[in-house]
């Protein structure tokens, strides 16, 4: 078990955040379908937290279950790189177990461009990401979370990431591993051309982490994409789906995001698994975002019944 003092637990869970999780337990009274969604929480939405120094991100299956009562999380290599080891894999995993924790996925950040212009560029890239899959294999983790980026035309870069995704789609099927990728800015932000990646790569590894949100093509210009319609079409190749979250009204209602069309559009797709809470506001604090995120995808879970 992680060594954290109540001190700091409180400092984790504000009395708001506790008030805010307790308050959907009567409405959930009773509930006895499964619903076809798990919810999980992704280890970003904690990022200010564990980068001021507030928590340790080596205790993010502890908070993630004691905190939040959530069993399912999704780790980002951003937060490992400078104490990645065989120890702390170890130290992790027990953790997770200790705790009843399943852990889903690695996002893998800061790695090179998979969609790289060269092929001895893209070869490296797939290589740099080996240590995160076997970090990921290690945890019992289903994927690695990349990302597509690339350089050139439309069709050049299409060709060149679903050439980097093919390679290391390769290399984790020996480690029954899946290469997840999310619209993530750039044209992987474009529903059509990632699916399009997609059927190029063509590779039973190779999948898709479909944001509610990333769909920001270019910041500079405010080019975006409709995101209703890009999950949509991400949707056929998803393994995984993440719930961004910025801002709720009074009613607890995602304000960028209908979560419930977008909810419906990941069960009409036919998807039956976890969907990640990943707070990304600041008008809130973290704990207080996650768990509203939270107290909505619970809600939907209701509706469903």
């Amino acid at each position: 078990m992680a060594h954290i003092s109540r001190r700091h637990m409180f400092q984790l869970a504000s009395g708001a955040a506790l008030a805010a999780s307790t308050s959907v337990i009567p409405a959930l009274a009773g509930h006895h379908k499964h619903p076809f969604f798990q919810i999980s929480l992704a280890q970003w939405s904690l990022h200010r937290a564990f980068k001021n120094g507030v928590a340790k991100p080596e205790n993010f299956a502890y908070i993630a279950k004691q905190v939040f009562d959530i069993r399912g999380i999704e780790y980002v290599n951003q937060f490992y790189y400078d104490t990645y080891s065989d120890t702390l894999i170890k130290n992790l995993k027990n953790q997770a177990d200790s705790e009843g924790v399943e852990s889903l996925l690695i996002m893998v950040d800061r790695e090179g461009d998979l969609g790289a212009g060269n092929k001895k560029e893209r070869k490296l890239t797939v290589e740099k990401h080996h240590r995160w899959a076997h970090m990921a294999k290690a945890l019992g983790c289903h994927s690695i979370r990349v990302n597509a980026r690339s350089v050139g035309s439309y069709d050049e870069q299409m060709k060149s990431a679903a050439d980097g995704l093919h390679q290391l789609g390769d290399y984790c099927d020996k480690l029954g591993l899946n290469v997840l990728v999310e619209n993530h800015g750039g044209l992987s932000s474009n529903g059509q051309w990632l699916a399009g990646v997609m059927k190029l790569a063509d590779h039973p590894r190779v999948g898709t982490l479909p944001d509610f949100g990333n769909f920001v093509i270019n910041r500079e210009t405010g080019e975006s994409y409709d995101r209703y319609k890009g999950v949509a079409e991400l949707m056929p190749w998803a393994k995984a789906v993440s719930a961004k979250s910025i801002e709720f009204n009074e009613k607890g209602d995602a304000v960028q995001t209908d979560f419930y069309r977008m909810m419906k559009i990941v069960k009409d797709a036919g998807y039956k698994g976890w969907v990640g809470i990943e707070y990304e506001g600041d008008k809130e604090g973290e704990i207080e975002g996650i768990f509203k995120t939270k107290a909505l995808l619970e809600r939907i879970q209701k509706a469903d019944s």
